[in-house]
């Protein structure tokens, strides 16, 4: 008989792939297409930057058209929304998998004051949904004289 040292994270590993392997199967056991699995709920990646002069947010929205995006302002919260539209490819011969995530999404952001709400611009290039909001130029502190009497 052989001795095997004992790893109590070895039993953490054990019982978190059990787990994963639970969740897995029962989403694929509710008796739906797999292909209802991809089309719902999704949220595309966004990066977020600043400097001295404005907010930048950086979206991708590969496959989107533009009348199918839409970027609002109020209340200082920016609010990014759309729809990916899933089309439908019916092949007899090919089997195809459907990776890519279907459906409406909305982002929302909350702005700092200092953004000048009327001035934000957005612009979309190859699937990159960029969003410029400037920051209101802030006043230098006056510097007020004593008066000595």
């Amino acid at each position: 008989m052989s001795l095997i040292k004992w790893d109590p994270f070895r039993d953490l590993l054990s019982l978190q792939e059990r787990m994963n392997k639970l969740f897995e199967e029962s989403l694929f056991r509710s008796g739906k297409d797999q292909e209802d699995l991809t089309v719902g709920r999704w949220s595309p990646a966004i990066d977020v930057m600043e400097n001295e002069q404005e907010i930048v947010i950086k979206g991708e929205l590969p496959g989107i058209e533009l009348k199918n995006v839409e970027v609002l302002i109020k209340d200082n919260l920016l609010t990014l929304r759309g729809e990916r539209k899933f089309e439908k490819e019916e092949e007899k011969e090919n089997y195809h998998r459907i990776e890519r995530a279907y459906g409406a999404f909305q982002r929302v952001f909350t702005l700092p004051a200092s953004v000048e709400q009327d001035k934000v611009k957005a612009k979309m290039r190859d699937g990159i949904l960029e969003i410029r909001l400037p920051k209101a130029k802030k006043e230098l502190p006056k510097k007020v004289e004593i008066e000595v009497k």
